[in-house]
């Protein structure tokens, strides 16, 4: 295939592409658990029902006269990590002024899942099928001015809708706009830069601009772009008369001189102020922030502002462990920062448009992103999925996500689909070249990929509607396809955890293949033990419910796959595992060959009670030139870690409890160590959050990692104490995980079991500005408690 070249301006804000006057609308709803009849009606009584705030997933609530949200019987069970869906109801009860009249007002939903009936004041304003992309509603003829309104969603996630946990419930934000009846159209704004050089940017902007009144109006438009610190850089302006109830693209070209390139090492912004005048009133003032930069794609490999980069790639699904489907912006922000930190620079949305403020989050920490639409088309991988809309919605749901989410600067591919059933077939590969098209048709500056599994020649029809080929779990293809396809550019964009060291090695040795993206780099509910007891997964998995294949667990903690990926990606990494003498669970003596999600059973533990002497496997994962093995001070030899090695050194150690250290040396020098400690019993519970200061604004949250030490501040791994959590003042708790794969307690009750020593308390503030005090206790130890500040 020819060079792609792509060189972009791209804008985001708290609302994306709606930016006249927002207000959040999560506040305030009502819910209801169940069908029932006339709740769309204004006349209906919801007095009682139960009093929420937005984001909500019901899904991950405690099924009603239970403590926990998961059924061994309910449908779909092994693929959702036996949780439950069903049909929930929603109303909200607001007030316009009677100065808002005159105003457009727009209902705008990020996400609801799924199959979502909206109501305004008992009129039916239309249904949305698909659960994740954004959708919005012209209520300003359905209005009440002065009076009370009602909003009525009724969500149906009936059957086996899913192949993973996706939730339940408007479980992304909603919001009101109100703009004049000359403004910006909604994702109206499409900026690109067709040229990009140290010296200068050419900034292209496309501007669509709605006349909704009943005469025709001179139309001026103003953009002005503003550095960081504020200050205007350059400005357009173009003026054009717009008919009346019609629209008008205006197309601007503006010259930034030297501009700060936006890259994964550097988030540099600038913004945009966009004005719009009618007959010289200012009508509409639109702020977006955006950033420049060009991207490269041939088979030489992948450039981001002409320097070569291998994509360093997650897969992850929507869901935000503890906290179920849940889109807080804190949760989005620091699942990006943690994926980031452990060295990836690259996520895949495995398999549908993330919520609008993970991409923002991944604008501002520089994390590059594929943004995938669809898991199937027109046939099922579930009875009730997608497929039964694929005919009637492709179209609607890809120019939503495409409009939506076009101008974010992370986002370098958009991804039509994944493992798509019959590839293979004509007239699958012919819907490939039209949505591929389609994309092209909005925008032309990112290449379309998607993810391909069973990859052979039979499906090189599909793979030419590609600009760049996503192989599934087939890096064996690799080699042979460049030869048949030389021109061919190839990535993994699935890959599995156990054999992550050949897939990285063959992108590090094939220039064409560009990066990969392993499976998954976040932990998730659902596909419950495919990390363990793997495929084909049964009933009787029951009661695993999460993956267990992440690199990150569903707190947001390191797994053993993710330190040994850190000595692949980084200098002098050391960390140290110990492989039981007993498997950690048991075995599925039917799982198949093909199915390794998992990692090498291994653990972060040297407390081996009745254990002494018995001779462990302690694996020493390293990027350092050799490493040590002390056990209690007396070395067990040096070995080198490298290539060759697969960067392990593996040592038989017996068990004597005390210290067991890894030291690590590049050059002759000492550069880094790990340490396991036997802990005794514990007495004590350490409070810690990732934020001692949050927002005061109902949304912000705070993690705090509750372990479970012992007297001398050692935790103890094996600590499955029950821990009970009270708060104080100004927060909430609204979520508790500990990231055990089999356990079924609730994560709503204030009060969870550790494993492995620790266990998780999510925090959200308040309106209210104040302390927050979190009060932990447990049976035999010391409580202990930890103060916040919502300001």
């Amino acid at each position: 295939m020819k060079k792609i070249i792509a060189s972009i301006i791209c804008i985001f804000s708290a609302v994306y592409c709606f930016a006249q006057k927002t207000i959040l609308f999560d506040d305030g709803w009502k819910f209801y658990r169940g069908d029932t009849t006339n709740a769309e009606q204004i006349s209906f009584d919801d007095n009682n029902w139960r009093q929420i705030d937005l984001p909500h997933d019901f899904s991950i609530e405690d099924l009603p006269g239970t403590n926990s949200p998961f059924n061994p019987d309910v449908v779909n069970g092994v693929s959702i990590g036996f949780t439950t869906g069903g049909i929930g109801w929603y109303r909200k009860t607001f007030t316009l002024l009677p100065t808002q009249k005159n105003k457009k007002i727009v209902l705008l939903f990020d996400g609801v899942y799924m199959n979502a009936d909206v109501w305004l004041n008992g009129e039916h304003l239309g249904n949305h099928p698909y659960g994740y992309t954004s959708f919005y509603y012209d209520i300003s003829d359905k209005i009440k001015w002065n009076d009370k309104n009602i909003i009525a969603v009724q969500v149906k996630n009936v059957g086996a809708t899913s192949r993973w946990y996706a939730g339940s419930g408007i479980n992304r934000h909603v919001w009101l706009q109100e703009s004049e009846s000359v403004h910006v159209a909604p994702c109206g704004t499409s900026i690109t830069t067709p040229k990009v050089s140290a010296a200068s940017a050419k900034v292209n902007i496309k501007t669509k601009v709605l006349n909704e009144t009943n005469a025709s109006s001179t139309i001026t438009i103003v953009n002005k772009i503003l550095n960081a610190k504020n200050v205007e850089v350059v400005r357009t302006t173009s003026k054009q008369n717009i008919a009346a109830n019609s629209d008008y693209d205006f197309n601007d070209d503006a010259i930034v001189k030297s501009p700060l390139l936006w890259s994964t090492e550097n988030q540099n912004l600038y913004k945009t102020v966009t004005e719009i005048y009618a007959d010289g009133k200012l009508t509409d003032r639109n702020e977006t922030v955006f950033g420049i930069r060009k991207l490269s794609f041939d088979v030489t490999g992948f450039m981001l502002n002409d320097k070569p980069m291998k994509l360093k790639g997650a897969c992850f699904h929507i869901d935000n462990g503890p906290l179920g489907a849940r889109s807080f912006d804190r949760a989005e922000i620091r699942r990006v920062a943690l994926l980031k930190a452990s060295g990836f620079n690259a996520i895949r949305c495995s398999h549908n448009p993330p919520p609008p403020e993970f991409l923002n989050a991944c604008d501002s920490l520089g994390m590059l992103v594929i943004d995938e639409a669809f898991d199937m088309w027109t046939e099922a991988k579930n009875m009730e999925d997608y497929h039964l809309y694929f005919k009637d919605w492709w179209q609607k749901d890809m120019e939503s996500m495409l409009l939506r989410d076009r101008n974010h600067p992370c986002i370098i591919m958009w991804s039509i689909g994944n493992e798509i059933k019959g590839m293979n077939k004509p007239e699958v590969a012919d819907t490939a070249k039209l949505v591929a098209d389609y994309v092209r048709s909005i925008d032309n500056t990112r290449p379309v990929t998607a993810a391909v599994n069973d990859v052979n020649d039979k499906k090189d029809a599909f793979f030419s509607a590609l600009d760049v080929c996503g192989y599934n779990y087939a890096r064996d293809e690799y080699e042979s396809d460049h030869e048949r396809k030389p021109q061919r550019i190839m990535f993994a964009t699935e890959s599995y955890p156990l054999t992550q060291f050949d897939y990285w090695m063959s992108v590090v040795d094939h220039p064409w293949v560009i990066g990969d993206f392993v499976w998954t780099g976040w932990d998730y509910i659902g596909e419950a033990s495919i990390g363990w007891r793997g495929y084909e997964q049964e009933k009787n998995f029951y009661p695993w419910n999460l993956a267990y294949c992440g690199d990150i667990d569903i707190c947001g903690w390191k797994r053993p796959q993710s330190f040994y990926r850190d000595v692949l990606w980084k200098k002098d990494q050391l960390s140290v595992f110990v492989k039981p003498l007993q498997p950690s669970f048991p075995i599925n003596e039917k799982k198949q060959t093909w199915s390794i999600w998992n990692w090498d059973d291994v653990v972060a533990d040297w407390n081996w009670k009745d254990k002494e002497d018995s001779m462990f496997e302690v694996n020493v994962y390293s990027s350092c030139d050799e490493v040590e093995l002390l056990l209690n001070g007396k070395s067990l030899g040096k070995k080198q870690t490298n290539r060759s090695t697969k960067f392990i050194a593996v040592y038989n150690v017996p068990y004597k409890a005390g210290e067991l250290k890894a030291v690590g040396y590049t050059k002759g020098k000492k550069v880094n160590e790990s340490i396991l400690k036997t802990a005794d019993e514990p007495t004590q519970i350490k409070l810690t959050a990732d934020r001692n200061t949050i927002k005061a604004d109902n949304e912000d949250l705070s993690y705090v990692t509750v372990e479970l030490l012992d007297a001398n501040g050692v935790k103890n791994p094996k600590a499955e104490n029950l821990i009970n959590f009270t708060i104080e003042g100004e927060g909430t708790i609204v979520g508790v995980g500990n990231a055990n794969p089999i356990s079924l307690e609730s994560y709503q009750l204030p009060q969870r079991k550790a494993w492995q020593g620790r266990c998780m308390v999510v925090i959200k503030s308040t309106h209210h500005a104040g302390k927050i005090i979190l009060k932990a206790r447990a049976d035999g130890l010391k409580s202990n408690m930890i103060i916040l500040n919502a300001k």
